[in-house]
């Protein structure tokens, strides 16, 4: 496909909505899958190290599925370019390393209803970052109003749970960091996404980033081990679902603005909920109004941003 037909392709409104909202369902699987991960793999969730060495583990054959999927789609071997070689590594830094790093140590740190709300603040750092720190886009009342919709629903769906207002520097200050870490990520990987591939970008951003998290995660003592066959293909899901799912979201944000996209980002939370009840038989905590009045409140962020949002320039007038 070349540039001129992807681009239409991917800005399309019904094409970024249901390719947004794929993202977001494999984003969503992932919060249980990983418990059950954990569980195949014998990780010890309160030894940080180990978190690390999983998450370096699933990302390093994230990035491996990916270039061999781009270099069957190119009929060759794909490889960034050199002069983007320092590129590709500051991605890494922030969409995984980083990231990562940051959140599952918060994570072992906080309440998962914290971690879930605080995560939601990533929309708020995408649209921010991508207006004042990349001026890729002009801000605007409209888009801080989507986000604060947004963000509303995140915080409903999480009502009524073990929500405290305690704060630490490696709990919540640590889930903070993961979502600042992703907004840089995301306005990188638009910027750069002009000057290579965004197959190549996102494979080895996946390796590179993945490969450190595996060293740091040895280095301090992980250790991470299969339980039974399942555990190949749990952990072949987590690399596939990060794999197409950022990948596509690679697209989306080359072609569409960064807000148009990261508030789709709100529904992560609601997935979450509805593949935790499905597989973790959580049902109990979906079936209820904080869910419906949390899924209008995103929903009406999504089409705020992405009706009224961004303002498409005006032809001019036929001569």
């Amino acid at each position: 496909m070349d540039n001129g037909r992807a681009e239409k392709f991917f800005t399309r409104p019904l094409a970024v909505c249901l390719l947004a909202l794929t993202c977001c369902v494999l984003w969503g699987s992932a919060f249980p899958c990983v418990k059950i991960g954990y569980r195949l793999f014998a990780v010890d969730s309160s030894h940080a190290p180990s978190l690390i060495l999983f998450a370096g583990v699933r990302f390093t054959l994230a990035g491996v599925l990916v270039i061999i999927f781009g270099s069957i789609l190119n009929r060759k071997f794909i490889f960034p370019k050199a002069r983007n070689l320092w590129r590709v590594g500051l991605v890494a830094v922030f969409q995984t390393a980083a990231q990562y790093t940051f959140f599952y140590i918060g994570l072992a740190n906080t309440a998962g209803v914290k971690a879930s709300v605080l995560n939601g603040l990533g929309v708020f750092f995408s649209i921010i970052a991508a207006c004042f720190l990349f001026r890729t886009e002009k801000f605007n009342l409209i888009k801080l109003a989507g986000c604060v919709l947004g963000f509303a629903g995140v915080a409903l769906i999480n009502f009524g749970g073990d929500f405290s207002f305690d704060f630490s520097l490696l709990g919540e200050g640590f889930v903070i960091f993961s979502g600042l870490s992703a907004a840089i990520a995301a306005g990188l990987v638009k910027i750069f996404s002009k000057s290579e591939d965004t197959t190549v970008l996102c494979g080895y951003q996946f390796l590179f980033g993945g490969l450190a998290l595996t060293a740091v995660g040895l280095a301090f003592g992980g250790r991470i081990r299969a339980v039974n066959a399942g555990s190949a293909f749990m952990l072949l899901y987590l690399a596939f679902l990060s794999a197409c799912a950022f990948t596509l979201q690679g697209f989306l944000l080359k072609y569409n603005p960064v807000s148009k996209i990261a508030v789709y980002k709100s529904t992560n939370p609601l997935f979450g909920a509805v593949f935790s009840a499905i597989i973790l038989s959580e049902s109990d905590k979906l079936l209820n109004v904080f869910t419906l009045i949390s899924l209008f409140f995103v929903c009406a962020g999504i089409f705020i941003i992405n009706k009224f949002g961004e303002k498409r320039p005006q032809k001019p007038p036929p001569e």
